[in-house]
């Protein structure tokens, strides 16, 4: 039962659905949640002028808005359904002792990046119609690919590296924006900044819409003459939301610096690293690591844990200290890593660990030894106390494995 009030009428306990108004513009990282006196004192002070309390799912002590009816307005009743479905949700991703399930987190990932693809393809067109950005539209999103992270950091960003050719532009944004929240947790930016660093990460590559699509596409490596073109993608991204009226600097700062480097060589300004905000170089981080672990029509991807040992060697690239926290964040061993154990067998890993990085869980599949296939079986290496110990990593084009994700994927 959805009900609009003035601000003033709130009270703790209410269920605030939506918030009416510029959503950028807001202090609240979502849009959706339960008043309490901090919270109230907050959007008291927002210039948030009215939002649509959910009254069947307030917590109040008295009901004296019993009487209330639901909106009129086409979809009012079937957003109450929506929000209550995706609570319930929220709910049964979970197992007996309170951690979030891992195995339903990925399966809702999976859904998380099909709706998303289509919504990020949708702002890219619009873009190359000349029609701008509206971030507005890209809300929704930021709060499915949050809560994602804030349910298992890891899920979404493991589900999102595995794209296609054609997905690949539309889900790298998701990829990046997920890595940014995922990142930004860690290194306890506030809600303000995670939904900077969210919206950035989403938009960050707008830019290439206006990039001719023969070379945007092109099968093969691009010649110096392409890849000039390819490097101001960053600065028509900067145009393109200006145009649609984005005035976050830290979201405009992303999306023109993000391939800058911290000694200066990057593009398209060639920025030193003191020269960077924090989300700048958080986001040159979240684009590099999701690029090289992802198929692209000229190469495959990387294999995760290898990514990152490659990224902790390229000197000058990225602020170290950001780097430390980022795999701190992923794992020293991502999901989809490909490991060799103490006991010969090879493993891929399935989930992390979060007492311990050096002892994910593993779904054991095959003796490098015999080489020859083994029944699957998971092994949580930080419960066996040290009898299984993961050796290295390994590359999956070595022992000639496709398709890996296939034995962690849902």
């Amino acid at each position: 039962m959805l009900k609009t009030f003035d601000v003033a009428e709130l009270r703790p306990g209410m269920h605030v659905q939506r918030l009416l108004g510029p959503w950028m513009q807001h202090p609240f990282w979502r849009t959706s949640f339960v008043l309490d006196e901090a919270r109230l004192a907050q959007l008291q002070d927002s210039g948030v002028q009215q939002v649509v309390v959910d009254l069947a799912r307030s917590q109040l002590d008295d009901e004296p808005f019993a009487d209330a009816v639901p909106p009129e307005a086409p979809g009012g009743p079937q957003e109450a359904d929506a929000g209550a479905t995706a609570e319930g949700e929220r709910r049964r991703v979970v197992v007996p002792d309170g951690r979030p399930d891992f195995a339903a987190e990925l399966a809702r990932a999976r859904r998380i990046c099909g709706d998303a693809r289509d919504a990020v393809e949708a702002m890219f067109r619009e873009a190359r119609l000349g029609r701008g950005v509206d971030a507005g539209q890209a809300m929704p999103l930021i709060d499915e690919i949050t809560g994602s992270v804030d349910r298992h950091p890891t899920a979404l960003v493991s589900v999102a590296r595995l794209k296609d050719a054609d997905s690949y532009t539309y889900l790298h944004s998701v990829a990046v924006s997920a890595l940014m929240v995922m990142l930004g947790r860690e290194i306890g930016l506030t809600d303000a900044q995670l939904r900077e660093a969210a919206l950035g990460g989403l938009l960050h590559d707008m830019g290439k819409a206006a990039m001719p699509l023969d070379v945007l596409n092109k099968p093969g490596r691009l010649t110096d003459e392409e890849f000039d073109v390819i490097r101001q993608h960053p600065v028509h991204g900067e145009r393109l939301l200006r145009e649609g009226g984005i005035t976050q600097e830290g979201v405009l700062h992303i999306t023109r610096h993000h391939h800058e480097r911290v000694d200066g060589t990057g593009y398209p300004d060639c920025l030193p690293g003191s020269a960077l905000p924090v989300l700048t170089r958080m986001g040159a981080i979240c684009d590099v690591y999701d690029a090289i672990t992802s198929n692209r029509p000229y190469k495959a991807g990387w294999d995760p844990g290898e990514s990152l040992r490659r990224m902790a060697g390229w000197q000058g690239h990225f602020d170290a200290d950001l780097l430390k926290a980022f795999v701190r964040s992923l794992g020293i061993y991502p999901v989809g890593t490909l490991v060799r154990l103490s006991s010969d067998r090879l493993a891929v890993v399935v989930e992390q660990n979060p007492a311990t990085l050096l002892a994910p869980r593993v779904r054991v599949f095959y003796s490098a030894k015999s080489r020859t296939q083994l029944l699957q079986v998971d092994i949580d290496l930080a419960a066996s106390d040290g009898r299984e110990r993961i050796l290295g990593i390994e590359s999956p084009e070595k022992w000639g494995f496709r398709e890996l994700e296939k034995l962690w994927l849902p």
